[in-house]
């Protein structure tokens, strides 16, 4: 089974991957995970990424697609994997479709979880105050104004993945403002009529 989750952060994407990855032993694979073991491996990849990330800049998309490529080649993807937080853009699609193809791999779906903006917003507000007044800290930017932006960005640069895998055929849409077991079952539901 090889997935894409797409949805806005706070969506619950992390969630249904885990449960994903415990169900079928297959991992999950994440951007920021993968750069940091290219890099603490010492890879050529891992050495040229390194190399930008110290010099305090992005790293490139072919970088990034290289290093998933990489990946998702490795022996514990051979049953399949979960993408969350790649591809980011529709040249980063198009590039992971021909990597797989080079493999001769394919994707079973590509899931995005659509959510109610404004709800996920009162969600990192509430989340904060239980976290505060358990006498817990939160993170500088779980902010409603700081949560605002990264919602803007995901819209304006992720967002057009949607189209984009609509027109493939390969995106299904579903109701991630659902309780979070209904979602498991939504998505298992998917994943049977794809492989049907």
């Amino acid at each position: 089974m090889r997935l894409i989750f797409l949805g806005p952060p706070g969506a619950g994407k992390g969630t249904q991957a885990k449960r994903l990855t415990d169900k079928f032993g297959i991992p999950q694979l994440s951007t920021g995970d993968m750069l940091r073991a290219a890099v603490s491996a010492g890879t050529e990849i891992g050495k040229r990424a390194k190399a930008v990330m110290d010099a305090g800049g992005l790293v490139s998309d072919d970088i990034v697609n290289q290093i998933v490529s990489e990946r998702i080649a490795s022996a514990d993807c051979s049953k399949g994997f979960i993408l969350d937080g790649y591809p980011r853009t529709v040249p980063q699609a198009k590039a992971l479709a021909e990597n797989m193809a080079a493999m001769n791999l394919r994707l079973d779906a590509v899931i995005e979880l659509k959510v109610d903006e404004e709800a996920l917003i009162r969600r990192i507000e509430s989340r904060v105050a239980e976290t505060l007044a358990a006498g817990g800290t939160v993170r500088s930017d779980d902010n409603p104004e700081s949560f605002r932006k990264r919602l803007a960005e995901y819209r304006e640069k992720t967002a057009p993945l949607s189209a984009y895998y609509s027109e493939q055929g390969e995106l299904v849409v579903l109701d991630g403002m659902a309780d979070v077991d209904a979602v498991t079952r939504s998505i298992e539901t998917a994943l049977e009529k794809a492989s049907a």
